[in-house]
């Protein structure tokens, strides 16, 4: 007789991307359309919390198995990975796939990005102490870090934010999931100094010698084209 974890761990497994519990659920009721099968229809009333009840205790089963694959939770939904343990030999059969390492500067901002986000070139470069425009242009083409708006002060410069892909790269669900993340985002840093707004430019005054647009004053003779020979 099958179980609901059984089920669920080969929908997990039988998916070429991870599935959210609200996926699992759709995939368990439209399993039970016109069928007779009676752990089909019983499965597809499964309602939420029960798929995630049994998700929970299918991962603790897997980590307590030593197996050499895990089942995690991402932003994206659960998926089965290998352990990270033995990633130096399962990294032999991807040769092609180096990742590419970020430097020391292009992490430093995008730590004070995933740490005060949503937060504006300017504020991140009171922090460095340095210009970010490289750093920050590396940042967006590799899609760690999006344009997440605008300020609401002069000038509106625009808002940095990490992305669903940073959250999927470091293994995270949210970001409250940094290290220390609670700490450090109440820890004061320094801040951009606010631009100051441009005042209007007045427009230049009349002077008296100034003539009317409808003008009917004389032209200069000396200016005059000379008449005619007669």
């Amino acid at each position: 007789m099958r179980t609901l974890k059984q089920v669920i761990e080969a929908l997990v497994f039988a998916s070429p991307k991870p599935l959210l519990t609200k996926e699992i659920v759709a995939a368990l009721r439209a399993a039970g359309h016109g069928t007779e099968d009676q752990d089909a229809l019983a499965f597809a009333k499964a309602q939420p919390d029960e798929v995630a009840v049994a998700l929970a205790e299918l991962q603790a089963d897997l980590g307590a198995s030593g197996r050499a694959f895990q089942l995690v939770e991402r932003i994206n939904g659960w998926t089965l990975v290998s352990d990270p343990a033995c990633a130096p030999w399962v990294r032999q059969l991807y040769p092609e796939a180096k990742p590419t390492r970020l430097s020391g500067p292009q992490l430093e901002t995008l730590a004070i990005i995933a740490y005060r986000q949503p937060v504006t070139r300017a504020d991140i470069e009171a922090v460095r102490g340095v210009a970010v425009d490289g750093v920050m242009q590396i940042l967006l083409d590799r899609g760690l870090v999006k344009i997440a708006g605008r300020a609401e002060v002069p000038g509106r410069p625009l808002l940095y934010a990490t992305t669903e892909y940073f959250l999927e790269h470091f293994g995270l669900k949210t970001t409250d999931e940094l290290p220390n993340s609670n700490e450090l985002k109440r820890v004061v840093l320094p801040t951009a100094a606010a631009p100051e707004k441009t005042p209007a430019a007045e427009p230049p005054a009349e002077t008296e010698a100034a003539a009317p647009a409808d003008s009917e004053t004389p032209a200069n003779p000396e200016s005059s084209p000379p008449s005619a020979p007669s």
